[in-house]
């Protein structure tokens, strides 16, 4: 497994996992950490899927729509990886962009208590696939969730139901960014994905 390490080499310093989307690799998206706080650790590693010359986190029957057993075996696999990597770590923040964003989401709905917060970049949820997102279900959990509104990759049915469970129904604790844009992170979308999580590891 390649693993992909920044920041921080304090052993109680934040760890901070990152997922890359679809058809990319744990290289491209460790480049994230450039912009985001200093005092974490930050991590990434490739999907299990080998795709379009990169990296998948599930099959899937559509864009943004997993297949409920493969998303299901690879949540299993990656916690316990985690579980043994990050066993000394008692804060982890989970930030998936598209593909990663609806696998970081899957970790989210299934064990949030787990983690310090998640940020669901140009993503959807993993509907359909047999994991629950019952309302009131991350009560007062962080995140910070960015979406564009000309975003022409994922469903916009998709987008449109994570953004309404997520800000309305979730009952997490919200920080948002809705632009212009298409599918990708701006110069808007990074700093508030910065400021959130310097924010929420100030406060843990």
């Amino acid at each position: 497994m390649e693993i992909q390490v920044s920041g921080s080499t304090q052993e109680d310093a934040p760890l901070v996992l990152l997922f890359h989307g679809r058809g990319s690799d744990a290289k491209s998206i460790i480049t994230l950490s450039e912009y985001l706080p200093k005092n974490a650790t930050y991590v990434a590693i490739n999907g299990p899927i080998f795709e379009n010359g990169g990296f998948a986190w599930f099959a899937n029957r559509g864009i943004g729509r997993p297949i409920a057993e493969s998303i299901a075996t690879n949540m299993q696999d990656f916690n316990k990886w985690l579980d043994v990597y990050a066993a000394k770590r008692k804060r982890i923040f989970l930030v998936g962009f598209s593909g990663g964003g609806a696998f970081a989401g899957g970790l989210m709905l299934t064990n949030h208590q787990r983690y310090s917060g998640a940020a669901i970049l140009y993503a959807t949820l993993p509907w359909d696939a047999n994991i629950p997102a019952e309302i009131g279900q991350l009560k007062n959990f962080p995140i910070f969730i960015a979406q564009g509104e000309n975003d022409n990759v994922i469903p916009r049915e998709l987008l449109d139901r994570t953004w309404k469970y997520v800000t309305e129904d979730s009952g997490a604790r919200v920080s948002s960014h809705k632009g212009p844009e298409g599918h990708g992170l701006t110069d808007d979308s990074l700093q508030g994905l910065k400021n959130w999580l310097e924010s929420e590891i100030a406060a843990n």
